[in-house]
């Protein structure tokens, strides 16, 4: 028999999927990170990016992924961190851009829910990443929480300026939010929430999204999907979360996983498909 977590074809072929979004240097990861990165080639994860939230980390998370061929990295300022650390530039992001294995960057945007006092940071803060976004040719990774017509509104205002490319990572906003994202060729990433049994309005905005604009990832060491709910998570687990998703999209778990792999290396041009294990 195979392990649910391992879907192998006719032909011996393990079915790939990528955890497009985690914080493997954060200590509930980094403490254990051979013993995660291994589970995770076992259950077929082909590829993981890592998240930089703080440039302050930035080196620490470059070595992670240059010491192994199926781990890319993202950069930027967290929209909760933006006070906690000085301005980011746009030829500080350029500047680390230049890392081969550095692939997108954020994670950045606007969080209200927390921080709503910095709004005014955290605007500035998303506006010079999308400028780098453009400069670069790199895809932004966006978190959005508890402010979605400003988001809304600077998504549009910024697109009509210079198009850029953008994933709205763990998903969890307004149809409103997801339309403005989905009409402007983004794409929406979906994480363990969507499969938590209260999720019912989550899974149908994402039931109603084209293959072709979602990604799945596990914001590890968060959001862990059942059965592992309320533990750590990690990126193995972005199988699960695939399992929930697939049925919504009409697809079978091995196609589901093949098109959000396929949509992962669209988006995230620079990664490589050559550096797949399995």
């Amino acid at each position: 028999t195979t392990s649910p977590l391992k879907r192998i074809d006719k032909k011996g072929y393990t079915f790939l999927i990528v955890d497009s979004h985690c914080h493997l240097d954060f200590p509930e990861l980094y403490d254990d990170l051979e013993n995660v990165i291994k589970r995770a080639e076992v259950a077929g994860v082909s590829n993981i990016l890592t998240i930089c939230t703080r440039l302050k980390n930035e080196t620490k998370i470059r070595s992670i992924a240059n010491d192994n061929p199926m781990i890319y990295y993202a950069a930027g300022s967290h929209p909760m961190s933006v006070a906690d650390e000085p301005m980011v530039s746009v030829d500080d992001l350029l500047s680390i851009a230049k890392n081969p294995k550095m692939i997108g960057l954020g994670e950045t945007g606007l969080d209200y829910y927390y921080t709503q006092e910095t709004k005014a940071m955290q605007i500035k803060s998303l506006e010079i990443h999308i400028e780098a976004a453009r400069q670069a040719k790199l895809p932004l990774i966006i978190h959005s929480r508890s402010e979605d017509k400003d988001m809304a509104d600077i998504l549009q205002n910024e697109f009509n300026n210079g198009p850029y490319s953008c994933v709205m990572h763990c998903f969890s906003s307004s149809k409103e939010l997801a339309h403005t994202a989905l009409d402007l060729g983004f794409y929406l990433s979906m994480s363990g929430i969507a499969a938590f049994p209260k999720s019912e309005e989550l899974r149908f905005i994402f039931k109603s999204v084209p293959i072709d604009q979602i990604l799945v990832e596990t914001d590890a060491p968060y959001l862990a999907p059942p059965p592992y709910r309320g533990k750590r998570n990690e990126p193995a687990y972005v199988v699960h979360t695939a399992t929930t998703a697939a049925p919504l999209s009409t697809l079978p778990y091995e196609d589901f996983a093949l098109k959000t792999t396929n949509n992962f290396f669209r988006l995230f041009k620079k990664a490589s498909r050559k550096n797949c294990h399995g």
